[in-house]
């Protein structure tokens, strides 16, 4: 966290805080987004207390941001974005108090706007039941346990597939898939398009799942600090802080940038079965992804480059890529 900025807190719960802190983690203007317990009566509380749903805390996600970057208003589009408002007896999957939607309020500001978003919300008639999340008083804020905090970075498959299970996702879809505000930034070409601006390669590996020459590809021995991005859409997939020699002729990695900008399906294309990995927003076919990598992850991305456009570290401003600067600080 910069020691220089200047800063302000938020206090939100939305279910289990795996999947609310990472939809703040990325945002300009946030310095940091921490998981943990707030609103019960039990000091310290660990996951397994809170899990029993005898102390009165919920599980959530407290957000160090600059105001002069990002405002509390917009960490509270964010925050409506991530939730179900109108279930009151958990989130999703999860249920149970420890589980419950709710802002806590910081100071007298925080409170006035947190309620008016709430009735802007009502309003709107998005949800056609009552809003039910809580607008509550902060308090005191307790950090959860090590393993908790960055979630999806650290265990990647294992976030994917319970954010999946959840259901968190397919809600969130269904209510906000007409906001102007969810229009992505990254997009899929048309296939005409795509033929005009690909190279017969990129064309083969991208869209029929085509593999390249092992060792006989622009970066698999690329060392330069920068990160690679989606050949078909732009969108930010790997970054060199996590790429490593695997020996295999492929750009290799340990993770992506984001954990939800990649999908996986079962490959039977072989005599064994091997989990394919694709672009999320674009679906271009990337590779596979293996389980004997290096620590932290034990992963192996194994991606083919033709698939990928690497911008290094000092175009990304120029190409509009300059959040990642903060990655290789």
């Amino acid at each position: 966290m910069s020691s220089g900025a200047r800063s302000e807190t938020a206090t939100f719960a939305g279910g289990c805080f795996w999947c609310m802190e990472h939809p703040f983690e990325g945002l300009p203007g946030v310095l940091e987004a921490i998981s943990g317990y707030t609103g019960g009566h039990k000091d310290n509380p660990t996951y397994e207390e809170v899990c029993a749903g005898n102390t009165g805390h919920f599980e959530a996600v407290q957000i160090t941001f600059n105001p002069d970057t990002i405002s509390y208003s917009e960490l509270l589009d964010v925050f409506w974005k991530q939730i179900d408002p109108t279930d009151a007896g958990g989130s999703f999957v999860d249920r149970g108090p420890q589980y419950l939607s709710a802002i806590f309020y910081h100071n007298e500001e925080q409170r006035r706007l947190a309620e008016q978003s709430k009735r802007d919300l009502e309003e709107s008639g998005r949800h056609d039941k009552p809003i039910v999340t809580k607008i509550i008083r902060f308090t005191k804020f307790w950090k959860a346990e090590d393993y908790h905090q960055n979630y999806c970075t650290v265990n990647p498959q294992a976030y994917r597939r319970y954010r999946k299970a959840s259901g968190r996702d397919e809600y969130l879809e269904r209510v906000w898939k007409d906001s102007v505000d969810a229009k992505p930034r990254f997009q899929k070409p048309s296939d005409e398009k795509l033929k005009q601006q690909l190279t017969p390669l990129q064309y083969r590996v991208t869209q029929e799942c085509g593999t390249e020459p092992a060792f006989d590809n622009e970066y698999w021995d690329n060392k330069r600090e920068g990160i690679y991005v989606d050949i078909v859409s732009g969108e930010p997939l790997f970054s060199s802080l996590d790429k490593y020699d695997s020996g295999t002729g492929w750009p290799s990695f340990t993770k992506p940038i984001d954990p939800d900008v990649l999908t996986e399906k079962e490959d039977k294309s072989l005599s064994t079965v091997r989990t394919e990995v694709r672009s999320k927003l674009a679906d271009s076919h990337l590779g596979h992804v293996f389980e004997d990598g290096p620590e932290p992850t034990g992963l192996r991305y194994c991606i083919n480059a033709t698939a990928l456009r690497f911008i290094p570290k000092e175009k990304l401003e120029e190409e509009g890529y300059g959040e990642y600067l903060k990655l290789f600080e």
